[in-house]
């Protein structure tokens, strides 16, 4: 997820430079969705480990 989130915050850069504003700002909206949900996610996994439940404990060892 947050390489998809890298990938259109470089698409918005580069439409931006191109004077495309208007898919610059939609490729911008949608790379901040991304990364925040990135960091909800990981936040979850991270919390989970600590209390030592399942999967995530495995998966961050």
């Amino acid at each position: 997820m947050l390489k998809y989130a890298i990938i259109f915050a470089l698409i918005s850069l580069v439409a931006g430079a191109l004077g495309f504003s208007g898919v610059a700002a939609g490729a911008a909206g949608i790379a901040k969705v991304l990364f925040v949900l990135f960091l909800v996610i990981a936040v979850v996994f991270v919390v989970l480990a600590v209390l030592g439940i399942g999967a995530a404990r495995k998966a961050l060892k």
